[in-house]
């Protein structure tokens, strides 16, 4: 009767223990997703300043806008939070607005080079969230299914979030902003 007791009290251990190092695996994956996400809108958000200039001479408000954004973007660097990330990403979506008020910019060489570059940027990115968003969904779905949850609650893991910004579609010369 002992030996059969031992034997399942070490099975039980040993389910804990792989079922604890799997939920580490899964976040450390979800994480390590959000950081290529992140790199991309650093590349992004790198890009605006120069965006910005190229269009100072077809704006009004291209100063305002780009201390906005760079406010927004050092607290986004500060913070890591979906606050900043979600004001960064309206002056984002001001600016390319901007530009779509602007035939004549939209014809410049400098202009076109950094929407290409852009257009690269935002469709890698848009990659990486989906990325990201499966993994999340992965892990979110690692801690709810029976008899895991029980082990994510014994170990305190808590939910990942998902990645949901507004899409932006970047064709050609015009940039369109999907709500």
């Amino acid at each position: 009767m002992i030996p059969a007791i031992l034997i399942i009290l070490i099975l039980l251990v040993l389910f804990v223990i792989l079922t604890y190092n799997k939920l580490v695996t899964l976040k450390r994956q979800m994480d390590n997703s959000f950081s290529v996400i992140d790199v991309y809108l650093k590349k992004r958000f790198d890009l605006i300043p120069n965006l910005v200039e190229v269009t100072k001479g077809y704006a009004n408000y291209e100063s305002d806008l780009l201390n906005k954004i760079t406010e927004y973007r050092t607290s986004y660097a500060k913070n890591r939070d979906k606050e900043s990330l979600d004001k960064l990403n309206d002056e984002y979506n001001n600016l390319m607005l901007v530009v779509e008020n602007y035939p004549e910019l939209k014809a410049s060489e400098q202009f076109l080079k950094l929407q290409k570059t852009l257009i690269k940027v935002e469709n890698e990115l848009q990659a990486a969230r989906r990325i990201y968003n499966n993994d999340t969904t992965k892990y979110n779905t690692k801690l709810s299914v029976f008899p895991c949850n029980i082990i994510a609650k014994l170990f305190k893991f808590k939910e990942g979030e998902l990645f949901e910004l507004q899409d932006r579609q970047i064709e050609g010369n015009n940039i369109k902003i999907s709500m």
